[in-house]
């Protein structure tokens, strides 16, 4: 069976995403690798298959770099062999999903590593070469913004940055990483489809005093794409930000000069995680999630269409919680993509991420909470306490207190040590109607849909 390609003018595409975070510290600490965790290494052929089954077309699709290119310039492809000759006999389009938060551990420096930008445009040239037509979408990394949080900001991942200064020096490699990788995947494959994929800054000062550093989140939030698209030069109001923190003027002159070009923008949201309120707690500056629906949603595509004018994609969103919770965000998000389409926005995609519950990152740092962002409580007398996210367990009592409910299918862990049972919920026929009724909003010309 063939399908469009996805995120081609006048379609539209129902994809899925298996969690795909993949993380090896160089020190050989504890990795963070979702393909593992979930059983998806051992299990591919059957969460392929539960892929197609749902009726959508496309799968956003990890390659494990740390795994698949364990030393400079060698390559151990038996995995993504299998995945791409799966997906093919399933009819699914695999965007393959080049860096996922982690590095390859010869780069011991990770993102900050010199020689980052130029180990991952090799990777993404040889992936391209290697793959030809059978690969055709590429993300070259997903979520700049979030990794420079993550590695650059909190000191959470390689390279353990901290600081302005490391979110600045770990965002300009990436930048670069993505330039780079970019130009390499297009000398090999010049129609490739290029989904620069980052997740939507929505930040508001619950605190007049805060709007300032609000205002500066905000413009973070863009940052990482501006610099991938070559707009900030010395007249971009983040330029002297950058610079007075550590940002080489040799490595904005590259960006400027020798911009990406991209086809689609990923629009990565979730209604009760991306929208955060900027609060004083104990004199200090902290985000507090809150869920505002799909207003959110919309403010989002609206901020990408209107800042970058690509046509964009909606290339992750879902919400925790029970079966009922999942259904209504699935039918209040898809009204909203249709809402816009109808409003005349190029959106091209709709992405439910992910397609299984995942192990929660925390995993990995022993049960400590690793996110950004704090949680507030309404207690019994009234008031609302604001506190980081408890621990959810240790790894040694198994995967089941990590488990995150946020797929079409369910995980579950039946012993300790043993394969996670997979358990598609009522929320996978509710999608697999919706994928097969067709495209949300405007219909696609039929003659501008290749066959």
């Amino acid at each position: 069976m063939s399908h469009p390609t996805p995120f081609a003018p006048g379609t539209f595409t129902w994809a899925l995403g298996i969690e795909d975070t993949c993380v090896y510290p160089p020190d050989d600490g504890p990795p963070l690798d979702e393909h593992a965790l979930t059983d998806h290494t051992a299990r591919m052929g059957q969460d392929l298959a539960m892929a197609a089954g749902t009726g959508a077309t496309a799968l956003r699709y990890g390659l494990s770099w740390p795994v698949t290119n364990p030393a400079p310039g060698v390559f151990d492809w038996s995995a993504v062999d299998r995945a791409v000759d799966l997906a093919q006999e399933m009819g699914l389009t695999l965007v393959a999903d080049l860096v996922h938060y982690g590095t390859p551990r010869w780069l011991p420096d990770a993102f900050a590593d010199p020689g980052y930008p130029d180990g991952v445009a090799a990777f993404a040239g040889a992936v391209a070469e290697r793959y030809g037509d059978r690969l055709r979408c590429f993300t070259p990394l997903n979520e700049p913004v979030t990794t420079a949080s993550f590695c650059g900001l909190r000191g959470v991942w390689p390279p353990y940055r901290t600081g302005w200064a490391g979110w600045v020096e770990v965002v300009t490699g990436i930048a670069l990483g993505v330039v780079r990788s970019v130009a390499a995947i297009r000398r090999a494959q010049p129609d490739a489809v290029v989904v620069h994929v980052e997740a939507a800054t929505d930040i508001r000062a619950g605190d007049p005093a805060l709007e300032g550093q609000a205002e500066l989140l905000r413009g973070l939030g863009w940052l990482p794409t501006d610099l991938v698209l070559g707009k900030v030069d010395a007249s971009h109001p983040l330029h002297g930000w950058l610079v007075a923190n550590g940002a080489r003027p040799d490595r904005l002159a590259e960006l400027v000069d020798h911009p990406a070009t991209i086809d689609v923008v990923g629009v990565n949201y979730y209604p009760d995680l991306t929208p955060r309120r900027l609060v004083q707690v104990d004199g200090a500056p902290v985000q507090v999630s809150y869920d505002r629906g799909a207003a959110g949603l919309r403010d989002a595509v609206e901020g990408f269409v209107h800042r970058y004018g690509l046509p964009v994609a909606i290339t992750e969103t879902s919400v925790e919680g029970d079966d009922e919770r999942r259904a209504a965000w699935l039918a209040a998000s898809v009204d909203e993509v249709a809402a816009l389409r109808a409003d005349g926005y190029d959106l091209r995609a709709y992405t439910w991420w992910p397609l299984f519950d995942f192990v929660d990152w925390s995993w990995a740092a022993g049960g400590r909470n690793v996110e950004e962002f704090a949680v507030a409580t309404p207690l019994a007398d009234g008031s609302v306490t604001v506190a980081p996210a408890p621990p959810l367990g240790r790894p040694a009592d198994g995967r089941t207190p990590f488990l995150r409910r946020m797929g079409l299918v369910r995980l579950d862990e039946v012993s300790q040590g043993r394969p996670l049972v997979r358990t598609p919920t009522p929320v996978v026929g509710r999608y697999a109607d919706i994928a097969r009724a067709g495209a949300p909003g405007l219909s696609p010309d039929p003659e501008e849909v290749a066959p």
